[in-house]
């Protein structure tokens, strides 16, 4: 493979120009389609609309929005022109959103109304209340001096704000020639997104990803699933996150590919837009594929265009993954490790693993990309099976975090190390197997426990749907282990039967203490379990039972 050296601008005109008429994008819940020609046109209207409202190279520009379909639109332009483009998490509430705006020198805000039971459009004017006396193009924000435009994705006119008509009615008063000479200003090594961890721990930080960076990345991600340009990509996870964003949309783009989009998940639309467009591939974390497995629906659906695809964003169950394999005709799909800060791929398996690997691995490094297992202290590479923190360096490191190089320092070594604070493993055949992460690692008395293990083991239980192993608080030895289960509809079990289960099995230290029985886990926007806070609900659900563990 050689470093694709280009703009993301470039190469949406380069596949416009080879070919005009392939779909990029498709929404097939409301039949609305953009060949890559339109698509191309499109942005370039909105982006020449940016520049007449003065946005320009190195702007900051967010994006807080489900996937609706001009959110790509507003990416896409915003590249074009050498802005960059802050994505904004959908769950956000008030004060995240405050923070984000302040700490990212947001210059332009562009937003829907909301989602969920998030009113996005009242929480920017109780920020900004300058929005209603404004006029547009002249706002001036006390809290947040930097930001001078407001946009609202949609048609609708709200005051203050801009919407995207008549943005792109604006940019018609810009000449094309203006356009070209922004285009020619923008560098593939300029910072092109920048998206903020959602850490457990701390203020979220902005990490800045560029063109090489995430095209790149997307290249290889797409080669590992063996994509042509007539792959077609269902694709319901957000946008805001790396997996939507590069392992969905650049790995469309840098094969000439098509987006089959999911504005906000729902099992049943995934599983309709599969079969309307013929999907090739589909895309998930571990929780959306149980979702459509155990749709009461799922059989009534034709899959079987389906060939490959990605499972990521958290540690993948054995059985979700052998279930995708046989029910779903994924036989090629694959795994991608890795983190935002690695934009986001440090490893993927291939399409062509066998079945082993792709259930215990998350394959090899990606080309022009080191990956290395090494001592958490020293940082010295441990042999193949020693357990260590997976570590990486290559094109895919992050250009930084936002303001903030104490915190870049703190994650990239000086010989240019990115330590993921992830525990791995390199198996004889240079595949990596992640054991769990060094700050999810149960230690009780002494003993380190790492959750995935036991997850694995609880799985082989036909009762069980999901089931996350987190630490408890323990008086005694620092951590008890705790199993967060949730049943299959129509199945019982006791705690008991869980303890039998594991009773001789598995080490005593590692039989989970507490087993609490749930509906659902708390998850980020983009499907991630929260663990942290699994711990804090296992504290008030022992204190409802009588047991006070703190």
């Amino acid at each position: 493979m050689q470093l694709i050296e280009q703009t993301l601008g470039n190469y949406l005109e380069k596949w416009a120009f080879e070919t005009p008429d392939n779909d990029f994008m498709v929404y097939a819940d409301r039949g609305l389609r953009f060949s890559y020609s339109e698509f191309n046109q499109r942005v370039d209207r909105l982006a020449k609309g940016m520049l007449y409202i003065g946005i320009k190279k190195g702007d900051h520009v967010g994006v807080w929005a489900t996937n609706v379909p001009d959110w790509l639109t507003y990416f896409f332009a915003a590249a074009k022109i050498g802005a960059v483009l802050v994505t904004v998490n959908t769950s956000y509430k008030t004060h995240e959103l405050e923070y984000l705006m302040s700490n990212s020198d947001l210059h332009t805000l562009c937003l829907i109304d909301g989602w969920r039971d998030s009113d996005y459009l009242g929480m920017v004017s109780e920020l900004v209340p300058e929005l209603k006396t404004s006029e547009r193009g002249f706002l001036k924000s006390e809290r947040f001096p930097c930001l001078k435009n407001v946009i609202y994705i949609g048609p609708e006119k709200h005051r203050g704000m801009y919407n995207t008509q008549e943005l792109i009615l604006l940019g018609e008063h810009i000449d094309d020639t203006e356009l070209e000479d922004a285009k020619a200003e923008v560098d593939p090594y300029d910072v092109v997104n920048m998206q903020y961890t959602s850490g457990t721990t701390g203020f979220p930080k902005g990490v800045m990803l560029t063109h090489v960076n995430i095209l790149n990345n997307g290249y290889s991600i797409g080669d590992r699933q063996k994509f042509t340009n007539k792959e077609r990509v269902c694709l319901p996870p957000p946008l805001f996150h790396c997996f939507g964003i590069v392992l969905g949309v650049m790995a469309v783009l840098s094969h000439g590919a098509a987006l089959v989009m999911i504005e906000t998940f729902d099992p049943l639309l995934v599983l309709a837009s599969v079969q309307k467009e013929k999907a090739t591939a589909l895309y998930g974390v571990p929780t959306m594929f149980i979702a459509e497995l155990n749709h009461p629906m799922f059989n009534m659906f034709d899959l079987s265009t389906l060939r490959t695809g990605i499972m990521a964003g958290s540690l993948c169950p054995i059985e979700t993954m052998r279930a995708v394999i046989d029910k779903m005709y994924m036989k090629d799909i694959t795994i991608v490790y890795g983190l935002t800060e690695s934009s986001p791929g440090m490893t993927q398996s291939f399409a062509d693993d066998p079945m082993e690997k792709k259930v215990t691995t998350v394959g090899r490094e990606f080309p022009m990309v080191e990956v290395k297992v090494a001592h958490p202290e020293t940082g010295e590479e441990l042999p193949v099976g020693e357990q260590g923190e997976m570590c990486c360096r290559g094109y895919n490191i992050m250009k930084g975090y936002y303001k903030n190089p104490e915190a870049t320092a703190s994650v990239i070594d000086k010989d240019g190390w990115l330590h993921s604070g992830d525990l791995g493993v390199k198996d004889p055949d240079g595949n990596f197997r992640i054991t769990g992460r060094i700050k999810d690692m149960i230690i009780r008395g002494g003993e380190n426990i790492y959750p995935r293990e036991i997850e694995e083991f609880l799985y082989q239980m036909p009762e069980i749907k999901d089931v996350q192993v987190a630490g408890v608080p323990s008086p005694k030895y620092g951590e008890e282990v705790g199993a967060f289960i949730i049943l299959h509809e129509g199945k019982n079990l006791s705690e008991e039967d869980v303890k039998d289960f594991c009773r001789g099995k598995i080490a005593r230290f590692k039989i989970p203490k507490y087993i609490f029985f749930m509906k659902e886990f708390p998850m980020t926007a983009s499907g991630k379990i929260q663990k942290y806070k699994l711990r804090e609900l296992s504290v008030e659900m022992l204190k409802k039972q009588g047991i006070e563990v703190i």
